[in-house]
């Protein structure tokens, strides 16, 4: 083999040797950017992540977040707006009615239009307690806020001894189910204008800053996981007494009821 082809084929290996380091370190400097973009990807990831939680926490921190119970609630947890009074002094109504209620619920409208009449008697004349859980249902099968923010106005009202009063006519204005018209917080302060002595400016305040939404949250989730089904769901001395086809309840039969349980 002559000297110029050893040479040739030494140089060819030389240059496929160099080809080789050079691949090997483009080969390494792609793994290392690789890896930075991975790192850069995850840390992008977690400040997302980061920033979603950071923002649930300050949601957390909004008015309304705290459960805060109105004036007067009574129960576990304080979760319940009680109406009626003792049928004496220091003795209490003998009949208890606990109502399961949504003030955007069409049924519990209608309970509430034909039994209203005589649950303000039998409350007045001291033999029924009318015990409300409020609840959310409407808001989570229709969509809206209207059911928490008519229920906080209502615990508004409860601060300000005007419970019943207000109850009833967010239920005798209540709109159609697939509008969230009591999302409205001004449509509420208007009709507590209907109540008089009502609507102050602690009121509209309470209102606003959705005070009680926390508690309206928490009731409605106690509803959630007490076993009841729909609104409204009606107990009376603990026994369902509404809303069976084979067993209708009128307000006459109501009276009876008390009347019964009155006389023990």
């Amino acid at each position: 083999m002559s000297q110029k082809n050893r040479e040739g084929k030494r140089s060819a290996r030389e240059r496929l040797r160099e080809q080789r380091e050079k691949d090997r370190a483009r080969n390494k400097r792609k793994r290392t950017m690789g890896a930075v973009g991975a790192v850069v990807a995850v840390l992008a990831v977690a400040a997302g992540v980061g920033m979603f939680a950071s923002n649930a926490t300050k949601d957390s921190g909004k008015s309304g977040s705290s459960v805060e119970p109105p004036r007067g609630a009574v129960g576990k947890g304080r979760m319940v707006i009680e109406t009626g009074k003792s049928a004496k002094p220091g003795r209490p109504a003998p009949s208890t009615l606990n109502v399961y209620e949504d003030f955007r619920c069409p049924g519990c409208k209608q309970f509430e239009d034909v039994f209203r009449t005589a649950l303000h008697d039998l409350q007045d004349i001291g033999r029924l307690k009318v015990r409300y859980h409020l609840v959310t249902i409407i808001d989570g099968n229709m969509g809206g806020i209207g059911s928490l923010h008519s229920a906080n106005a209502a615990a508004c009202a409860q601060d300000a001894g005007k419970f019943r009063a207000y109850h009833d006519v967010l239920y005798k204005h209540q709109p159609d189910e697939t509008r969230d018209t009591y999302a409205n917080k001004n449509r509420l302060i208007k009709l507590a204008g209907t109540v008089p002595g009502l609507d102050t400016p602690a009121f509209r305040s309470c209102v606003k800053d959705g005070r009680h939404n926390g508690w309206v949250k928490k009731s409605s989730d106690s509803f959630n996981h007490s076993g009841f089904a729909s609104t409204p769901t009606v107990l009376l001395n603990g026994k369902s007494i509404y809303g069976k086809p084979d067993k209708p309840l009128s307000p006459n039969k109501l009276k009876r009821m008390v009347a019964a349980a009155a006389r023990g």
